[in-house]
């Protein structure tokens, strides 16, 4: 037996109705020098009662016994959260018994007239067990440390999303101000100063005015894209006819959108992946067109964008720095949804997004 297990007598629980199998199963473990404290019970009621009052590290149970089978008595344990191994030992089972019984679940079998292997069978069991809990908690903190990844992803998009709101805010409310506060001094000017140098200097300034003007309006709609109040897919027709004019990609778009009222945080996710896929592409792609397709068909909001370009090479999709489309996997799992990204060299890339709509999501601040 490992060090670990020799350090405690084992505890083992024997449903067993002979008192003489029940000494000849200790005699048995004596001999093979392992260190155990042994109850016996030979009734259902006894078994369930002994389970609760006592940890135990293994169980041996006889198949037949008055009233009930061994079956039974693991199906009782079931009720158990961290069971203890479960091996039949019975010299009265058949074949197909005990394959049922290891389909079922149990940890091991072993025939009576076999008994120089049982300090074997228990040792790898008690093994196996612990193995599988270790498992199950390394996958339970696993979990654990998923939720509260997702959980501090979506905490970190909304205050982005906030504070980009805040910054557009600002820009509107100061640098708008200031702008047109300056439009107004260069009309008067304008109006009150006829000569040459001074009009061409005024309509220089209101040039650059113009374009500043546009500039801050560009930043704050990407900040805080206001024209999703006139609907996704509005919002969508409008980025795409942006970036068909600033790149010169051609950009076709179809919108199937029936559903009214979606939720403003699957609105704003599905907008800032159309985004971010748009300035990948602009980027990376190096593509002659791009396709854009929204639906909202059997209550899922569904968003592909499609290119003809280069394609997204595996190597790419793996660097450790390459945030862009993972952040966008993440912003769709904070609404309930999943970003599929298919790409084959040379012949372009799709990315999808899917958001069911029955999924209740959180609001999100615009």
């Amino acid at each position: 037996m490992q060090s670990e297990v020799q350090s405690a007598p084992i505890r083992i629980l024997h449903l067993e109705d002979s008192e003489l199998d029940h000494d000849i199963v200790r005699q048995t473990l004596r001999r093979a020098g392992v260190p155990c404290e042994m109850q016996r019970v030979e009734t259902l009621d006894d078994f369930v009662r002994a389970l609760h009052a006592s940890h135990f590290d293994a169980i041996l149970a006889d198949y037949r016994l008055p009233g009930f089978t061994a079956l039974d008595a693991w199906r009782a344990l079931q009720d158990m959260p961290q069971p203890p191994p479960f091996i039949l030992l019975s010299g009265a089972i058949g074949e197909t018994a005990a394959v049922e019984a290891i389909k079922q679940g149990m940890s091991d079998y072993l025939l009576k007239d076999d008994l120089g292997k049982l300090a074997h069978v228990i040792e790898r069991a008690i093994e196996v067990q612990q193995a599988r809990r270790e498992r199950e908690r390394a996958a339970e903190e696993l979990a654990a440390s998923e939720q509260r990844l997702a959980r501090f992803a979506e905490h970190l998009q909304m205050s982005i999303e906030q504070e980009r709101a805040a910054i557009a805010r600002e820009i509107h409310d100061d640098i708008g101000g200031s702008l047109a506060a300056i439009q107004f001094d260069l009309s008067w000017i304008g109006r009150h100063h006829a000569d040459a140098d001074t009009q061409a200097h005024v309509q220089a300034a209101t040039t650059m005015l113009q374009h500043a003007v546009g500039a801050s309006q560009r930043i704050m709609m990407n900040l805080r894209p206001a024209i999703l109040d006139q609907g996704l897919a509005a919002a969508i027709e409008w980025l795409a006819s942006e970036f068909e004019r600033r790149t010169g990609i051609r950009t076709r778009v179809r919108t199937a959108v029936r559903q009214p009222g979606v939720d403003k945080a699957v609105q704003l996710t599905a907008y800032r992946t159309a985004q971010e896929a748009l300035t990948n592409i602009s980027k990376h792609a190096g593509c002659s067109e791009v396709r854009i397709e929204l639906s909202d068909a059997e209550r899922v909001l569904t968003l592909e964008i499609t290119d003809n370009g280069r394609g997204i090479m595996a190597p790419d999709r793996n660097k450790p720095k390459s945030f862009g489309l993972k952040g966008l996997q993440e912003r769709a799992r904070t609404v309930g949804g999943w970003l599929d990204i298919s790409s084959r060299a040379g012949q372009g890339t799709s990315i999808t997004l899917s958001i069911p709509l029955t999924t209740e999501t959180k609001g999100e601040t615009t």
